[in-house]
C-alpha cells in the first residue's frame, strides 16, 4: 500500500509517538507486509525468529520492538507494540468510510454494465464494461473490476483478512486496507468470498472461472485461466499459477504455490508447494498415481493375509 504522498522517518515516528533510528529525512512512502515490500515500504515485526527475515527484506523502513544492529541502508522505527503500531499506520492511511447508499457516488461504472437490484458497491470501486453484477452482491470499497465479467448472487469481493495477533484478552484484528483485483473476462460463481490484502492486492488472473461457495484468503494470486470448483478454500498469501484446476472441495495452507497447469483432484490438501504439470491427489498431498498406486496396494492387503493363513 503505497501513501498518496511521501513522508519522512520523523513524521512517520511523530505519528506513531515512537523513536527512529536513522536519518530523520529518509522518505517513506508505503507500507506493506514482509512477502510485497519494497524499497521505501514499512515492514512490521514482533518477534526475534523473524528479525533477519524482515531486516534483509527489500523494506526500507522496519517497525520493530528491539533496537538492533540496522543494515546499511534502512532506518528502524521502535515501537513497544508493531502490531498496533502498523493498524494505526492503516487506519491513518486508509480509513474506514461508511456509505450511505447503494452505490456510492465515488464508485465507477463502465458502459453495458448490468447491476441488479440490491447490490452493493462501496467507496471508489472501479467495474470495467460489460459487466453483469447479480443481485446481492457486495463489493467493498477499493475493489477493482475489468471488463466482461460475470459475478453470481451473494458473492462478497473485499471481506477483512483473516489475520489475528493472540492477546491475553483475546484476538486482536490486522486491520485490512488492501484491494481485490478481478482482471478481464473472469466468471465468479454464487455465494463466493473473496478477501482483500492486508496492504496490497488479492488478485484473481483475465481467463479464471470460479464456481460456487468457493473462498480466496487475503494476497492470494490467481493466474490466468484457472478453474476452480465448488466448496474449495483458498487460504492467504497462496499463488496459484496459470491454468491450474483446482476440483470439488480442495483445501490449502497459505504461502504456498501451486505451478502452471497443475490438476488438483477433489478433497485433496495442499500443504506444501507443488509443482506445475502433474496431478495430485489425497492428504497430505501426493501425484495422483502415486496415491492411486498406494490405495490400490491396500485393497490387496485382505488377499495376501488369506494366503498368508
Amino acid at each position: 500500500m503505497k501513501f498518496p504522498k511521501g513522508h519522512t522517518l520523523e513524521e512517520i515516528a511523530n505519528l506513531l509517538q515512537c523513536e527512529f533510528v536513522g536519518a530523520k529525512d529518509f522518505p517513506v512512502l508505503g507500507m506493506n507486509e514482509i512477502h510485497v515490500v519494497e524499497s521505501g515500504d514499512i515492514v512490521f515485526v514482533d518477534h526475534p525468529k523473524y528479525y533477519d527475515k524482515a531486516l534483509n527484506s527489500a523494506a526500507t523502513i522496519v517497525l520493530i520492538n528491539k533496537i538492533v544492529d540496522c543494515p546499511n541502508g534502512k532506518t528502524l522505527l521502535i515501537s513497544d507494540d508493531p502490531f498496533r503500531d502498523f493498524n494505526k499506520l492503516t487506519n491513518h492511511f486508509k480509513p474506514f468510510r461508511y456509505s450511505s447508499t447503494s452505490i456510492a457516488a465515488s464508485a465507477k461504472i463502465g458502459e453495458g454494465t448490468i447491476i441488479q437490484p440490491n447490490v452493493f458497491i462501496g467507496n471508489n470501486v472501479v467495474i470495467g464494461d460489460n459487466c453483469l453484477i447479480h443481485s446481492n452482491v457486495s463489493i467493498y470499497d477499493h475493489t477493482v473490476i475489468g471488463n466482461n465479467v460475470i459475478i453470481h448472487a451473494g458473492t462478497i469481493l473485499g471481506a477483512d483478512a483473516f489475520y489475528y495477533k493472540k492477546r491475553e484478552s483475546g484476538f486482536d484484528q490486522l486491520v485490512s486496507g488492501g484491494r481485490v483485483v478481478i482482471k478481464d473476462n473472469v466468471g465468479i460463481g454464487a455465494l463466493c468470498t473473496i478477501d482483500k490484502g492486508v496492504t496490497g492486492d488479492t488478485t484473481i488472473g483475465e481467463g479464471t472461472k470460479i464456481d460456487n461457495q468457493v473462498h480466496v484468503g487475503h494476497d492470494t494470486v490467481i493466474g490466468e485461466k484457472c478453474l476452480i470448483a465448488s466448496q474449495t478454500g483458498i487460504a492467504g498469501c497462496v499463488i496459484i499459477e496459470d491454468e491450474v484446476t483446482l476440483w470439488g472441495q480442495v483445501g490449502t495452507t497459505s504461502g504456498i504455490t501451486i505451478g502452471a497447469k497443475a490438476v488438483i483432484m477433489g478433497q485433496t490438501g495442499v500443504t506444501k508447494s507443488v509443482v506445475g504439470g502433474k496431478s495430485y491427489f489425497g492428504t497430505p498431498i501426493q501425484e495422483s498415481r502415486e496415491q492411486l498406486k498406494q490405495l490400490a496396494n491396500l485393497k490387496k492387503i485382505p488377499e495376501i493375509l488369506t494366503k498368508l493363513r
